[in-house]
């Protein structure tokens, strides 16, 4: 069994990790079956769940590295022809994009180096002509097709967007100048000395060359059949991690069931297709082992100052996020000047696939798991509140409710409210009261879901303990009595009746003027 330190975490290659013994899931059987049934592929997938290590993996395997791949299935039970092939690998994580000039020269410098690597000459001085040439010398030269890897092709156009309208228009330019660097591969001189092409990114727009390139681009990302092609299942999990969750449990002195349920909670819940196939986040999973933890490891990584900024511009409540449902369009690839705020959340992996009603075509979102939930409501929290004033009391809301001390939960809250900047140009209405609450609540790491739905209309939130269950209603300018009687009248306590829970009944009301909460009464149900 490998060792703790030997825990692939971060952009491990698949050749450094095959060299130096570390744990690996085994996903060969995958990778053979997309490269056995096609040509030209592409797959999107949130960050860090292992897209640089899948077009790691195929370069070696491209390059007919048999020995990196002994013990795994492909080497195993897979046909494979152990034949090497010249591989043009292109990384924009590694690729300088500040500006489209900077952009063209970055790429003719990789072309450059991989021509040097293989020995072969480019004598023109266009990017496009470049790759032509490069491809076609590669193919006379080894007399095998050539391999075209692509990781994080978006890199270049969403590390401009949400900074202004200078930065969008170089996210343009560079869109454009991508669309006619890749609309080389789908030429009549160059389309049939291509063994293999595939690209990976995290955001799918439109026009950046390989859709209106490569008509014959088949895209995985929602396909049954590479479902959990990336991202570890459950069976995966509990055999292949064994011996770290024993240890895990050990150290913790519980059971190794508690951590596995913990890593479930936390980690579980992503699922790319109508197929219910659902996988944990890697990363996550490799962090938590590693230091025997439960922490928010995968948000950590990187903070979504574009997609927050993108939800408050388009006026897009996140409490709606938990009942997000959608057509299959929210999945086509769209325009960087008309961002889909749903399809983003979905591509970036801050919701996820909940179920799929097939009779009406519908999808239906919420969040895949608690580390994504409350950091992701906790980072939307920050950018309406001042959190060096408000943070301290934020964490306290779950347990005094917990503990149904509701004159110190609303002092809090109240306090809370108090510190949100007088310069925010915002209406001020229920929706919008709606939303800072249940961001506190569910920051606080309560168990807190908004819009319930109910035969007889919405219930504006819910929080669940063990042991019991709040049915809250919210309304502005009128009156805390007016919102428990909506509750009454509306029946919303039935659907917990048969819970065993004790049932709490609170009506809140807001004070636009005030900005604050004006008043609240509560009531319990015996």
């Amino acid at each position: 069994m490998e060792t703790l330190s030997n825990l692939p975490i971060g952009k491990s290659s698949f050749e450094t990790i095959r060299t130096s013994k570390d744990l690996y899931v085994d996903k060969t059987h995958h990778i053979f079956q997309m490269v056995d049934s096609g040509d030209y592929y592409f797959l999107s997938r949130p960050r860090r769940f292992g897209k640089s290590l899948t077009v790691s993996t195929l370069k070696c395997l491209f390059q007919g590295k048999k020995e990196l791949f002994d013990g795994l299935w492909i080497s195993e039970r897979g046909d494979w022809e152990w034949k090497a092939h010249p591989v043009v690998a292109i990384d924009f994580n590694s690729v300088p994009h500040q500006r489209p000039d900077i952009m063209r020269e970055s790429l003719a410098l990789t072309l450059k180096r991989t021509a040097e690597r293989h020995e072969v000459s480019i004598e023109t001085h266009f990017i496009g002509t470049q790759f032509q040439e490069l491809i076609l010398a590669l193919e006379s030269k080894f007399g095998v097709g050539v391999v075209v890897l692509v990781d994080e092709y978006d890199k270049p156009i969403i590390s401009h967007l949400g900074k202004g309208r200078d930065a969008l228009e170089i996210a343009k330019k560079n869109r454009d100048v991508m669309e006619h660097f890749f609309g080389v591969l789908k030429g009549l001189n160059v389309a049939p000395c291509l063994r293999f092409v595939f690209f990976t990114c995290v955001y799918k727009f439109s026009r950046a060359s390989i859709y209106s390139g490569l008509n014959n681009l088949e895209d995985i990302t929602m396909h049954h059949r590479h479902a959990d092609m990336l991202g570890y299942t459950q069976s995966e999990l509990e055999t292949d991690f064994a011996g770290h969750i024993r240890a895990f449990a050990e150290e913790r002195g519980c059971s190794e069931a508690e951590i596995i349920d913990g890593l479930k909670d936390y980690y579980n819940g992503y699922r790319f297709s109508e197929k219910d196939t659902k996988v944990y986040n890697p990363f996550s999973v490799l962090k938590a082992l590693d230091e025997r933890a439960f922490k928010n490891y995968w948000f950590e990584t990187g903070t979504p100052t574009f997609l927050v900024n993108l939800l408050k511009e388009r006026h897009f409540p996140p409490p709606m996020i938990e009942n997000l449902q959608t057509d299959e369009t929210m999945f086509s690839t769209y325009e960087i000047e008309n961002l889909k705020p749903e399809a983003i959340l979905f591509q970036t992996g801050y919701v996820t696939i909940k179920d799929v009603d097939h009779d009406e075509e519908i999808y239906c979102f919420d969040y895949p798991n608690r580390e994504v939930k409350k950091s992701f409501l906790k980072h939307l929290l920050a950018s309406y509140v001042e959190p060096q004033e408000a943070y301290s009391q934020v964490l306290t809301l779950a347990s005094r409710l917990q503990k149904e001390r509701l004159e110190e939960f609303f002092e809090a809250m109240t306090a809370i409210f108090a510190t949100i900047s007088y310069t925010l140009e915002i209406e001020r209405n229920e929706a919008w009261f709606h939303t800072i609450f249940y961001l506190m609540v569910s920051a606080s790491g309560a168990s807190a879901r908004s819009e319930v739905l109910h035969y007889r209309g919405r219930i504006d939130l819910v929080v669940e303990f063990s042991d019991k269950a709040y049915i809250i209603e919210f309304k502005c300018n009128r009156s805390a009595k007016a919102a428990l009687k909506q509750i009454h009248d509306k029946g919303y306590p039935d659907m917990f009746r048969q819970t065993g829970k004790k049932i709490i009944l609170l009506g809140v009301n807001f004070d636009s003027e005030k900005r604050n909460v004006a008043e609240w009464e509560w009531e319990k149900l015996s």
